[in-house]
This record gives structure tokens, sequence and C-alpha cells, in this order.
């Protein structure tokens, strides 16, 4: 499920975005900000779809070897520990999952999507985790469970080979892969024994975290004037232009957050923008906001623009 720090991300992607281009935009801004978290879900529907394939693949070579002219003892008689996985056969026999695949038109269908898979299968099959399973002699659901989970840990969670395909079809795919891969390893892990199991959703409140992210991107481009201002004047000895742009949208979108979610405490918002500055802006860039934002609480709860409900909430 989507936390808040990802949806600050998608915001702060949006916002950099707007204030690149020379469209004065924030409709298509917005329509495509919230495009963009939904085709996580994709993005996941697609990880989950990927053990079908690879034990699809390795039963069909299975076959084939049977029709050769003289196979071996172990070309007739195979290691099926893979391919009768039971946490796999949850996965590819789960409704919810097809029909969320079908209406949403996530699929690998294709040779070259099945080109793909041969080559992953490959890969797998010559891997340490792949051999350490299949010959450890242990059998059952729980075993069924943790070798699901090691497989896409260390093999598909990591395949240069997906990672290439969802890079062509969204480069912010790859910032968030890393939600999406978390997000199966939790409906692995809920997976129970013949019961019928779900997948995850998206959200954990759809309207709340969408109301997020709609008042967190437009109040970010109406303050946009008053926040740059208050910037310029907390960094005197900085001409703003020479400011990072990224650590420029950082700190409007925290300092509109301290003002319109009276609910977030003002330490959780610039905890949160400290953190994401160190990974999408420069490695100083974290003690720099840090000092600007410090500065910046302290003349807002001075105008009295800050305004917290709730026991705490200041700090």
């Amino acid at each position: 499920m989507l936390n808040r720090r990802h949806l600050r991300i998608k915001v702060l992607q949006a916002l950099y975005a707007y204030y690149q281009s020379n469209e004065d935009n924030f409709r298509k801004t917005e329509n495509e900000m919230l495009q963009a978290i939904e085709r996580i879900y994709d993005l996941y529907i697609y990880l989950m779809l990927t053990f079908g394939e690879l034990t699809s693949i390795a039963a069909h070579r299975f076959e084939e070897n049977k029709k050769k002219i003289r196979p071996s003892a172990e070309e007739l008689n195979p290691n099926l520990k893979f391919v009768e996985n039971e946490i796999i056969k949850l996965l590819v026999e789960n409704r919810e999952l097809r029909s969320v695949s079908e209406e949403r038109k996530v699929n690998w269908v294709g040779d070259q999507m099945q080109e793909m898979f041969k080559k992953m299968y490959l890969h797998l099959r010559e891997s340490e985790t792949y051999f350490e399973f299949m010959n450890n002699g242990q059998t059952g659901f729980e075993e069924d469970r943790q070798f699901a989970l090691a497989l896409f840990k260390v093999e598909i969670a990591n395949s240069p080979l997906l990672y290439d395909f969802f890079e062509e079809k969204s480069i912010q795919w790859l910032d968030d892969i890393d939600l999406a891969c978390s997000m199966v390893l939790k409906t692995i892990k809920g997976f129970q024994e013949g019961e019928s199991n779900g997948i995850l959703s998206l959200y954990k409140d759809k309207d709340d975290e969408l109301d997020f992210v709609r008042d967190l991107l437009r109040k970010t481009i109406s303050l946009d004037t008053e926040n740059e201002k208050l910037i310029d004047e907390l960094t005197k000895n900085w001409e703003l232009d020479r400011i990072a742009k990224m650590d420029v949208v950082l700190m409007k979108m925290a300092i509109t957050e301290f003002q319109i979610f009276n609910s977030i405490p003002t330490k959780v918002t610039l905890n949160e923008y400290i953190e994401i500055s160190k990974f999408y802006s420069t490695p100083k860039s974290h003690t720099f906001i840090n000092g600007v934002l410090d500065k910046a609480i302290v003349e807002l709860m001075k105008d009295k623009k800050i305004q917290k409900v709730g026991r705490g909430l200041i700090n």
C-alpha cells in the first residue's frame, strides 16, 4: 500500500516537472500525477504475474524434454518443486488477480515478453537460490512460501530484464519498484493454505490519500509567490537561482504542508522532506534544507500561520 512518503515523492515529481515546463497548467499536472500514482498498481500486478509466467516456461520445458528421442532419467522425472509450488499456484489461480489484470490490461502476452521470460528462467535455474531450494529435501506450504519469497527477493526483483522493461514503460517506475516489490512480499506472506486469498489494494484510505496529494499539489502552487519570498528571506546569503531547483521545490512543499495540514506534526513534515532530499537532491541538501525549514517554522509560528489541532502536534 502507498505510504505518505511515496505520495509526497509523487507530488514532488509533478511539481518539479510543472516548474520546469513553460506551461502554467496545474490541471494537466494534477491529472498526470494521479495517473502516475494509479499506475504503481500496474507495476504491482506485473510483478505478481511473473511467477506464473516462469512456472509456465518451466513446465513447457519439462514436457519438451520428455519428447526427446533418448530423454535422460532426470528429464523423464524432473524435479517439480518449482512448477508445483503451492504459493505460485495460489497466485496463478487467484481470481482477484486475474480480474484486475484483465481490467487494467496488464499482462505478459506477446512473443517478446515470452522470450524475456525464457531468458529469466534460464538465469533463475542456474542461481544458487534455486539450486538450494530445489535440492534441500524440504516440502510443505511454508517451504513453498519461503522458496517463492527467496526467488522474488534475489532473482525476480533484481532482474535486469525486468528493469529494462519497466524503465521503457515508465521512467517513474524505477522510483516505484521498491514499493511495488514490498507489496508483492506482503501479499505472499499473507497467503494462507486452503483459504480464499486476496491481493492488496493500492490505497489504505483512497479518499484521504487522494485529498492529501491534491491539496499538497494545489496549495504549493497557489502559495508559490509567498513561499518563494519566505525562502528568499531565509537564505539571504544565497541568490534563489543558485539554490538547487529540487531543494527549492522540496522547501516550498514543506512550508505549504506546515500550514495546511493541521493534523501532521511539524517535526514529521520536517523529517520527511529531509529524508526525501537525501535521495532526490544533492549530497549536502538535507543539511541546507533542515536549516532553512527550522527558520521557516519559527517565522510561520510567529505569524500564526501554523495552527495544529491536537496535543503535541507543534513539535
